[in-house]
């Protein structure tokens, strides 16, 4: 075999070896799911009760998260959960979300409806000089974080 002829078959060799390699991830990266959004996002978070903090329910349904549903369709975020970052752990019982519409989570005692629902807590959950809200959905998949102050 010739310089010239081995040449050419190295090239030939290097390309299908490319090919192949460019085909496999190519077939890896079809293969995955795509990750697909969620329309529930967080909205206003009220982390600062106004006023004292005396830990009277007036005061712990003042400190609150909104979460909305900025989608076209209803969500039922049933099983879902809402987390600071010392764990405390609030998991949504059968609500449904409606298109465009918001649900206040508070952090006191009160009576849920489809607007304002209430923790049950005799304490401050969201910490004023900093924490972090992070939503999950029923299967444990991040749908929303927020950050706030000092980390």
């Amino acid at each position: 075999m010739s310089a010239r002829t081995t040449t050419i078959s190295r090239v030939v060799t290097l390309a299908l070896a490319a090919g192949l390699a460019t085909a496999t991830v190519s077939a890896s990266a079809a293969a995955k799911p795509p990750v697909r959004r969620s329309p529930v996002v967080f909205g206003t978070i009220q982390y600062d009760s106004p006023g004292r903090d005396d830990r009277s329910q007036r005061s712990l349904n003042a400190e609150w998260v909104t979460v909305t549903n900025t989608g076209r369709s209803a969500v039922n975020l049933k099983g879902w959960t809402l987390t600071d970052r010392s764990h405390h752990t609030y998991t949504f019982h059968n609500l449904r979300l409606a298109a465009h519409q918001s649900v206040r989570v508070h952090t006191g005692i009160g009576r849920d409806t489809s607007r304002d629902v209430y923790q049950g807590r005799r304490d401050y959950v969201w910490n004023n000089n900093g924490d972090t809200a992070t939503l999950r959905d029923n299967h444990g998949n991040v749908i929303a974080a927020r950050s706030w102050g000092r980390h």
